[in-house]
């Protein structure tokens, strides 16, 4: 399957009440095992894949984040959405340019969200907001390849919960051509059906502690479920485990997983 028929079925499978349920791999081998297991579609983890560098959450470079992007679309054979923090910039010609790469890079689709990474105003002014989203839509929808493009509110990840706000901007980023919208921060139900019943896009929720489950999102509406670190810091919360194990006290418990591992490995890598 070609980039733009790629993009064509990942847009298809955003279905309100049918939520795509949408893993985030961190390297090549666990997007390998996560499309074994037949999820239809994957996304990059910022935070995952920086952890894999030893690093932090926005610590990330654009080009280690295009190049790990690729790594994930040659990896497997379904639709891959790429995680690019504010695409690296602040002004629009510079959120174009980051998302020409994406286009570059194979990738199905890809975010770009309103979190400026400035501790004095980590939210961009919504006209620049806007402008934001609207230079990338001219690019991802420019061309033979109609990138889906996610764009998402931030605000509630970084001191502002005000859900009327966030309700606003996701509205306006829809207007600007948006394909689908997401606010990670979100967690109660009451919260995600209001956004589904007010934004008129498609809308992913984020996974995590407290979130309701699948069910529960399916009938509020949600159309894509995503874990964003979740399944990379489960991975390193077992190493650490094991360590530990090994460490204090000398076992090898952790070894009846290691055959669990060993056996997904066998069943994905022989795929690819």
């Amino acid at each position: 399957m070609g980039q733009a028929d790629k993009a064509q079925r990942f847009l298809a499978l955003h279905r309100p009440g049918r939520p795509l349920l949408m893993p985030n791999p961190w390297d090549a081998g666990s997007a390998r095992v996560l499309a074994s297991l037949g999820f239809e579609a994957l996304a990059t983890t910022s935070s995952g894949y920086a952890a894999t560098l030893g690093r932090l959450d926005y610590s990330v470079t654009c080009e280690e984040a295009i190049e790990h992007a690729a790594t994930i679309v040659a990896a497997v054979d379904v639709p891959v959405s790429a995680d690019l923090e504010n695409c690296f910039a602040d002004e629009p010609a510079g959120v174009a340019r980051t998302i020409g790469l994406a286009l570059e890079a194979g990738l199905a689709g890809c975010s770009v969200e309103d979190f400026s990474g400035r501790d004095e105003q980590p939210i961009y002014e919504l006209p620049l907001a806007v402008e934001r989203v609207a230079a990338a839509v001219e690019v991802a929808h420019g061309g033979p390849v109609h990138l889906v493009l996610t764009a998402r509110a931030e605000n509630h990840l970084h001191g502002v919960s005000e859900l009327d706000d966030t309700i606003a901007r996701l509205c306006a980023y829809a207007d600007a051509g948006a394909d689908v919208v997401y606010a990670p921060g979100l967690r109660t139900i009451d919260e995600l059906r209001a956004v589904v019943e007010a934004v008129p896009r498609p809308v992913n929720a984020l996974v995590g502690r407290g979130v309701p489950p699948v069910a529960e999102l399916s009938a509020a509406g949600v159309a894509r479920v995503s874990v964003g670190g979740g399944f990379a810091f489960a991975a390193l919360a077992a190493l650490a485990e094991a360590g530990v194990e090994l460490r204090d006290s000398g076992t090898y418990g952790y070894a009846e997983r290691t055959a669990a591992g060993v056996k997904a490995a066998r069943e994905s890598f022989g795929r690819g």
